[in-house]
């Protein structure tokens, strides 16, 4: 039965059809409803020391991030980036390797996505060049430490759990810090080649990103139309109260009216005739409107002369990000120009660009949100917990005077944890309520700061762990896999263990991997007569080697819609890197902590 469940488990990782937090939940209640596991053991997860850890450490990232201490390195990078993109990574990687050492790698990215933006922009240079790279330093970086990523605290807690003992602070960094400089030069070298230009340098986001050309159109109302006389928000080309099921896709950006531009709020005007809409629309939708309502569309217009930024509107990329309360809700469940008081012009998920209808598309994580509205609105998103401004010049609601506080804390956090005083557990939740307690971090943010979604898939995996060791499925698997390596060198051993956990990784997650198979990774060394260390170390490390795919590690996805990227390029840059690191990773492991 539990190798029942941990198949159905990887069935629906693979086939995507529930988020990875609820599977995990709803296989730790089937666990305990079929008895498998205890209750206590059942709700263990949210009481282990691994996941509180993790969302202390999520506190304290956001705390050092909401201060804008890791937006001021930005400096470095612009000062030492240079003009050839090979010094460009090197440049960056230096940056983001030791701060991903200790603070989580997707606050990182998010501070470092609009950077980016902004200075390929200043350079002339696609961003498309530095996005991947962004995220795979930040992969490599976390790897330094055993509180750079949550996977390396959830395999100390599994150790623990399996009488080998929690890791040290810097149980690894050895290794970490060879495989990130081979990593980086790695990257220095082969991106600059193997990643095209996805992005244009200098780039017009309607025209060229998205290619709303044709989307954007100006209408004009016509003396005998249906419209004249009614305020735009009874006119049904916009959803409201009285139309609450809008037939027409169709988004109004602006009105004309003698030569006189009204942007929003617009529902309480009165159409006029000759009154002129922009509006987005297909030209499909826009028929259909000239047929009912009585409209002119104007011919082809002059592209160049729209200017959606004018009269106080702006442009903006919004990115969406893991934690957000919009994942798998419409824009119409949501409201969202009511909500945000901006309207999405489209929408860009990895490589594929939606346009019509947007407003019936569920939103995931990663997808870019290209949106219009007042400056004043889009500029208040840049504290909005579900969005992330990816293309604006400057934010100016960082804590600065906080800065060396939080850094402080940080450094403590981990000092403390460092020389063995307290245990990370304690030292990392002291580190939380200092956040709170000297102001980096208001109250109403710890919530926000954490990512439940880690939280609780960690807590629905922990039970699936217990349940595979009680059942003596992890012991079963183990026997199998000893008797076709009773006949290897452990060395081989070693590496397909690493090979085979690395894709794992991609295909499920991270976390879900290291669950997995440390027990069984450790079991097989121990029967073998080789070093169960060596196999958890080597578990550990694989977990986290996903560069093949935008989906198998959180920043790959993060990056994956702002580089408009195809999957193809995550897999020609980073299938050269796994291999890479499964060349290196095992012999290292075995010099330094033998076999």
């Amino acid at each position: 039965m539990t190798l029942g469940i941990t198949a159905t488990v990887l069935i629906f990782c693979v086939g995507e059809w529930l988020p990875l937090d609820v599977v995990a939940i709803a296989a730790s209640a089937t666990l305990m409803l079929l008895g498998l596991v205890t209750p206590e053991e059942g709700i263990s997860g949210f009481g282990n020391s691994a996941t509180i850890t993790v969302m202390a450490m999520f506190i304290l990232s956001a705390g050092i991030a909401r201060t804008g201490a890791i937006q001021s390195v930005n400096q470095f990078f612009i000062r030492w980036g240079g003009k050839h993109p090979s010094r460009q990574i090197l440049a960056l990687g230096v940056i983001v390797g030791p701060v991903t050492a200790f603070i989580n790698n997707t606050a990182v990215v998010a501070v470092f996505i609009p950077v980016i933006e902004d200075w390929c922009k200043q350079r002339g240079i696609s961003v498309s060049k530095l996005l991947i790279p962004l995220s795979y330093a930040t992969i490599l970086g976390g790897m330094i430490t055993v509180i750079g990523t949550s996977t390396n605290i959830l395999a100390s807690g599994i150790s623990k759990r399996l009488g080998y003992g929690e890791f040290g602070l810097f149980q690894f960094t050895q290794i970490g810090l060879i495989t990130f400089v081979v990593g980086l030069v790695y990257l220095a070298v082969a991106a600059p080649s193997l990643l095209p230009s996805r992005i244009k340098p200098s780039r017009d986001l309607v025209q060229d990103d998205y290619g709303l050309k044709t989307y954007i159109s100006e209408i004009v109302i016509t003396p005998t139309s249906g419209l004249v006389g009614q305020l735009l928000s009874d006119s049904c080309l916009k959803r409201s109260a009285k139309c609450p099921y809008q037939r027409f896709d169709v988004d109004v950006l602006e009105l004309i009216r003698n030569g006189v531009h009204f942007s929003h709020p617009l529902d309480h005007k009165v159409l006029q005739p000759r009154d002129i809409l922009l509006v987005r629309a297909s030209r499909k939708d826009l028929l259909e409107v000239k047929a009912e309502k009585g409209i002119e569309i104007h011919p082809e217009i002059q592209f160049g002369q729209i200017n959606l930024g004018s009269q106080g509107e702006g442009l903006a990329e919004a990115l969406v990000l893991a934690n957000s309360e919009l994942i798998g809700s419409t824009l119409k469940d949501i409201q969202f120009r009511q909500r945000y008081n901006a309207i999405v012009l489209a929408i860009r998920q990895g490589e594929k660009l939606v346009r019509e209808r947007i407003s019936n598309i569920p939103l995931r994580f990663g997808d870019v949100l290209l949106l219009q509205g007042p400056k004043p609105s889009l500029a208040g998103l840049q504290a909005h917990p579900d969005l992330l401004i990816i293309n604006q010049q400057e934010i100016n609601n960082y804590r600065r005077d906080k800065a060396g506080i939080a850094i402080a804390i940080g450094l403590g956090v981990v000092g403390l944890a460092a020389l063995n005083l307290v245990p990370i557990l304690v030292s990392s939740l002291v580190g939380a309520i200092l956040m709170v307690i000297t102001g980096c971090l208001k109250p109403g943010e710890l919530y926000s700061a954490v990512r439940w979604d880690i939280i609780f898939l960690l807590a629905g995996l922990i039970p699936l762990g217990i349940a595979m060791e009680k059942s003596g499925a992890t012991q079963w698997l183990s026997g199998g896999l000893v008797s076709v390596g009773e006949g290897l060198p452990g060395y081989l051993v070693l590496t397909i263990f690493f090979v085979v956990t690395s894709i794992i990784t991609e295909i499920l997650s991270n976390n879900a991997s290291v669950v997995l198979l440390i027990p069984i990774a450790a079991q097989v060394a121990e029967q073998l007569g080789l070093n169960p260390l060596a196999f958890i170390f080597a578990v550990t490390f694989a977990a986290s080697n996903s560069f093949m795919t935008p989906i198998g590690y959180q920043t790959n996805t993060m990056v994956y819609g702002p580089g408009g990227y195809k999957f193809m390029d995550f897999v020609r840059i980073g299938l050269p890197l796994n291999i890479l690191m499964a060349i290196i990773t095992p012999p290292l492991i075995i010099r330094i902590y033998g076999l």
